[in-house]
Formats: structure tokens, C-alpha cells, sequence
């Protein structure tokens, strides 16, 4: 077996199996062929993002009552796994999807939910931190106020 050929984790069920499928297929068609011009631009575009949010690669560990496809981390680790296959490593969805999302579901209020995750799990709202470096250490912090 070569390097490359790394067999399937076992932790791989049917489900995630069909969702590697078809992730690839649709990054394959929808996202690759434009994916250079994102990078050159430094700049996904936003009919990327509500493309990838309709095929419901977005954000997949979120419950349904956000919008989300209520699948686990494993769901986003397998979307994030293949863009990483194909090279798809400057879209973010990662950081959307299994990072600041998660954030909001578990310490966000009800209001909060409401307000955001719909909006992230579509590709309207594009999820981001920002850090300062205040005293030598890193403070992450992130605000949540309903859009204007």
C-alpha cells in the first residue's frame, strides 16, 4: 500500500461514506473550477458559500432546529477532510463549520441561535474570530448582536 492509498478510518459509516461521495462530486463541479480565482482574489465568492450552504455542506453538525443537518463532528470532519483532498484549503469551512458555529450552539442563548446559526448553515453569514494579542497572550473573544 502506498502513502496515499491510507485505508478508510474505521469510524467511517455508510452515511459518512455517501456524504465523502457526494462532497467530492459537488466540490469537484462547483467549487474547484473557480477556486484559483478565489485564492488570486484573496476571497471566496458569496455564491460559493450560499452553493456550498443549499448542498448542505455547511455546518452539518448543526441541530435541524437551527437548519442544520443535525449530523455530528464526524459530518464536518469528512466535508473538511475532502476539501483538503482537493485542495480546497483557503475556503474556510472548517473554521465555520466545526469551530465558531459549534461555539455558538453550546454557549450561545437561545436568541443567539436563533439569530445566527440558520444564516451560517446557509452561507449567509460567514463565520470568523479575531484575535488580539492584549499583555503578551491570546484572547479570543466573539460578539453576537442581531445584524442591523
Amino acid at each position: 500500500m502506498s502513502a496515499i492509498e491510507v485505508p478508510r478510518p474505521e469510524w467511517m459509516d455508510e452515511d459518512l461514506i455517501l456524504l465523502e461521495a457526494v462532497t467530492r462530486r459537488f466540490l469537484e463541479q462547483e467549487i474547484a473550477p473557480d477556486y484559483e480565482d478565489f485564492v488570486a482574489n484573496g476571497c471566496v465568492s458569496r455564491e460559493a458559500w450560499e452553493k456550498t450552504g443549499a448542498a448542505g455542506l455547511l455546518c452539518a453538525g448543526i441541530d435541524e432546529a437551527y437548519g442544520g443537518a443535525g449530523g455530528t463532528f464526524a459530518h464536518d470532519a469528512v466535508i473538511a477532510h475532502v476539501m483538503g483532498e482537493i485542495g480546497l484549503n483557503h475556503f474556510g469551512v472548517a473554521l465555520h463549520s466545526t469551530i465558531v458555529a459549534p461555539y455558538i450552539a453550546h454557549y450561545g442563548s437561545e436568541d443567539q441561535k436563533k439569530c445566527w446559526l440558520p444564516k451560517f448553515v446557509s452561507g449567509e453569514y460567514i463565520g470568523a474570530i479575531a484575535m488580539t494579542e492584549p499583555a503578551a497572550g491570546s484572547v479570543i473573544a466573539m460578539a453576537c448582536a442581531p445584524p442591523r
